[in-house]
């Protein structure tokens, strides 16, 4: 039952945070106008060469002309879709590797040190290898992507699976619950903010596998804007390749954060 009435000095905590809130945001958006500010004026007044450090005013022009050839969105859209199918499968693979591995717990402790050593292993090394298996195509890409995040998922939710209080898990088995009943309802919930954690940290290793397949080996997207800008000195396009990288990589996170609002609302509700 939801209550809409609150005190006044209830109502008087939620107007300040409300307010503390909006001062935050405030305050983000003043400081990324100051550097971007200062960035611009220092480039402007010659102090730092433009053709090393770009500016902001010429971003925006070579976005302005990426979008105006027609080929922005079309290289947004190869990284994009590289990254999210990276994503999506290192995620879902990551939680059931770890499920299988929580059941077992022989199966755990036999394949544990090989996990560690893959997740120490530089992928960056696989690459020879990555393309000769997959071609130079964006599979080899979302194979990268999936190799970087998947370690990662498996290790986070294992340990949130391990983590689970054993005073809950004894009473449970003393009650007669099966290892089912114990995983869907004392595991996954005990879980849950595990698991949001593990989908935060992934969306930053999906973008960098991305990334970094699409520096070994591409045709398209922003990683191979910022190697092509780089090898042909134009280094505005590498600055404009890497803030829409930003943008986009901020978008994703901030889907994460959505997601996990919208199940903290329902889970309350």
């Amino acid at each position: 039952m939801k209550h809409t009435l609150y005190s006044k000095e209830h109502a008087s905590f939620l107007r300040r945070r409300k307010q503390r809130l909006i001062l935050v945001q405030v305050l983000r958006l003043g400081v990324l106008a100051l550097l971007l500010g200062l960035w611009e004026l220092v480039t402007a007044c010659g102090w730092v060469d433009p053709f090393i450090m770009s500016s902001p005013s010429r971003i925006a022009a070579t976005i302005a002309s990426l979008a105006a050839d027609g080929s922005l969105f079309y290289h947004i859209g190869v990284t994009l879709w590289e990254t999210l199918a990276g994503f999506a499968a290192a995620v879902v693979l990551g939680f059931a590797v770890a499920l299988v591995l929580w059941w077992s717990e022989t199966l755990r402790r036999v394949l544990e040190p090989y996990i560690v050593v893959l997740n120490a292993l530089p992928k960056i090394a696989l690459g020879p290898l990555i393309i000769i298996w997959f071609g130079t195509g964006s599979e080899a890409i979302v194979f990268m992507t999936i190799l970087v995040g998947l370690i990662v998922a498996i290790m986070h939710v294992l340990s949130a699976f391990i983590a689970t209080d054993p005073g809950k898990l004894l009473l449970m088995r003393s009650m007669g619950a099966s290892k089912a009943q114990i995983l869907q309802k004392l595991v996954l919930p005990s879980a849950y903010p595990a698991v949001i954690s593990m989908l935060k940290i992934n969306v930053g290793m999906a973008w960098i596998g991305s990334i970094m397949g699409e520096y070994i080996v591409s045709r398209a997207g922003l990683g191979y804007l910022i190697v092509y800008g780089g090898q042909v000195f134009k280094l505005d396009l590498v600055m404009s390749a890497t803030f829409l990288l930003c943008l986009l990589a901020a978008g994703m996170y901030a889907l994460v954060v959505l997601l996990e609002k919208i199940l903290v609302k329902n889970t309350d509700a």
